[in-house]
């Protein structure tokens, strides 16, 4: 065998051998972090994780003047007050709140502060400041979510209260 072809096979099979080195340190080390990222994407969400991002999805609707999915997060047995008038269901609720969504801005914004979920894991209590376009604090939000199906939370009471201070 001519000496230059042996030189060529010879440099090859050393890069193959350094690559094989290469892949066998950094091959498992790509499946230890694979299994970590996968692992941590599946962990399954506490309740009051749930609930959070729930209240927070609610908010961001308002805030997004998205109607759809506001509707999409309040039961259809749920009860809000207007002042101290109980708007009873799903369509009494949306005829009322369809208003807050006409305007470009939205009239308040609100994010929670707090959420208590029950033992069993099906009902949950979310408040928080509810502020009005220039941030100052006008009210608390108070709402009860319940879990209807599994991961799937929406209000089913929703009641305005005074300012007052959250947890601490």
């Amino acid at each position: 065998m001519p000496t230059r072809r042996r030189s060529y096979i010879s440099s090859t099979v050393g890069r193959w051998r350094r690559a094989a080195r290469i892949a066998s340190k950094a091959i498992p080390l790509i499946l230890v972090l694979l299994t970590v990222s996968i692992n941590a994407a599946a962990a399954p969400k506490s309740t009051n994780e749930q609930v959070l991002e729930a209240e927070q999805s609610f908010a961001k609707a308002m805030s997004d003047r998205d109607l759809a999915q506001f509707s999409n997060l309040v039961s259809d047995e749920a009860v809000f007050f207007d002042g101290t008038t109980p708007l009873k269901g799903k369509k009494q609720v949306l005829a009322v709140w369809s208003a807050y969504f006409l305007q470009p801005r939205p009239p308040f914004s609100w994010q929670p502060d707090q959420v208590v979920v029950l033992e069993s894991g099906t009902l949950a209590l979310s408040t928080g400041p509810v502020s009005d376009p220039s941030g100052k604090v006008i009210a608390r939000f108070n709402s009860v979510w319940r879990l209807e199906s599994p991961g799937v939370w929406r209000i089913v009471f929703d009641k305005g209260s005074p300012p007052s201070p959250g947890p601490k």
